[in-house]
């Protein structure tokens, strides 16, 4: 008579084996992914959509009817950046179509809590303002009468371009 014996085995439990703490790890991921994600969206703030695109279009066209007015006016300008302060030498075919007061915006293309606007008035022929220090980079400028019938676009990478050129054609 021959015996065998069976040995019977206690499986491991649950938690001592590998596939079940894969398959968690998945959905696990997922949240911690997710809270991620959120925080980072509150945090940091994207800016506007813009809603009203017809709006926006009529905008554009009016830039452009203010870039062909300063052209056809004859304007252009000097401006010159040092360490907290501008110096703006406007040119014109007609020395009457200069104006008194300007508008100056110095704008950076990223990070709107940069930018600065300043109304500067004209002393024996230059417009000069203080401006708070502008970091290295490119950045945009706009200088336009205080009607707003007019424009003129610059930019300059600062602080290697100090002096900039700007009349309305180019951008």
């Amino acid at each position: 008579m021959t015996t065998s014996t069976m040995t019977e085995q206690t499986p491991e439990p649950w938690y001592k084996q590998f596939w079940p703490w894969f398959i968690l790890a998945i959905p696990a991921t997922s949240v911690v992914v997710g809270i991620a994600f959120l925080t980072t969206s509150i945090k940091v703030w994207d800016g506007l959509v813009v809603d009203d695109y017809y709006k926006e279009g009529r905008a554009i066209v009016q830039t452009i009817d203010r870039l062909a007015l300063a052209k056809s006016l004859g304007l252009s300008a000097g401006l010159a950046i040092d360490e907290g302060s501008v110096r703006l030498d406007i040119t014109a075919t007609d020395a009457a179509s200069v104006p008194d007061v300007v508008r100056l915006t110095i704008a950076h293309p990223t990070r709107g809590g940069m930018d600065q606007e300043l109304v500067l008035r004209r002393h024996g022929g230059v417009f000069t303002g203080l401006i708070d220090p502008l970091s290295k980079g490119r950045w945009l400028f706009q200088i336009e009468d205080e009607s707003r019938s007019w424009r003129l676009n610059g930019a300059a990478f600062l602080p290697t371009e100090t002096e900039i050129r700007i009349d309305p054609s180019g951008s």
